[in-house]
């Protein structure tokens, strides 16, 4: 591994402002970022143009769109088996309908191995144990069971190698997300969280994701600026590919 690999993340992105925040700390701290948006099969495509916006702001070196089917198998309101329930506590206990087997698994997988191809060492995923809506892959518990299996899973981790995950956001309330994003001066506007977006891009309001965001705005003290300025157009990212 070079120097400059050693210097590299790859960084899960989905178009939320989690995954932007996350990116946008690893980049602060030195990281060249090879973005990786996953088309697995949800309903509404607006994450994934959000996702391009977003790897066209940070500049990231790279930016792969690469689809995995997941609503072959089904399992999840997001990629169209069941409904979204609307107007729930979205700190209420249970896993809701939203949540999409294994995918933080799949996801990360996939990351590991482009990054073992490219030499970084950093996975950055923008998961969060408080305000997550009850995902347990979203825990602080499988962050580092993931790492254990990328120690035994890699060529360059039985080689001596080591992988990190980095979830910067794992301990953070939605509002502290918002303000830190605020203050490294990220463009909230770029990015979509709506799980039942209208046809044109504009959040529900209702959903377990809206109602998470609209909590931690208020609670930051500053107005959402994709009910401000509305959604943004689609934009192409850099560097993308497959």
């Amino acid at each position: 591994m070079t120097e400059a690999s050693s210097k590299r993340a790859v960084v899960l992105l989905s178009g939320g402002l989690d995954s932007y925040t996350a990116a946008a700390l690893a980049q602060a701290e030195g990281l060249g970022l090879f973005a990786l948006t996953v088309r697995y099969g949800q309903v509404h495509a607006c994450e994934i143009d959000a996702a391009g916006r977003v790897a066209h702001a940070l500049g990231v070196e790279r930016h792969v769109e690469l689809t995995v089917d997941l609503s072959a198998f089904g399992g999840s309101a997001l990629t169209g088996d069941g409904e979204v329930a609307f107007d729930q506590p979205p700190d209420r206990d249970g896993i809701p309908s939203t949540y999409v087997p294994a995918r933080n698994t799949v996801l990360l997988s996939l990351a590991l191995g482009w990054a073992e191809v490219i030499g970084a060492r950093a996975l950055v995923i923008g998961v969060n144990a408080l305000d997550y809506s009850g995902y347990p892959d979203c825990r602080p518990e499988y962050v580092a069971a993931f790492e254990r299996l990328a120690a035994l899973a890699t060529k360059a981790g039985v080689e001596g190698e080591r992988f990190h995950v980095r979830a910067p956001l794992l301990h953070m309330s939605k509002a502290e997300i918002i303000r830190l994003g605020h203050a490294l001066g990220l463009d909230y506007g770029l990015t979509h969280s709506c799980y039942v977006p209208s046809s044109d891009g504009r959040p529900c309001g209702r959903c377990d994701s809206c109602q998470l965001r609209a909590r931690g705005f208020a609670q930051a003290g500053l107005e959402d600026p994709v009910l401000t300025g509305g959604p943004r157009g689609k934009t192409t990212s850099q560097g993308s590919g497959s």
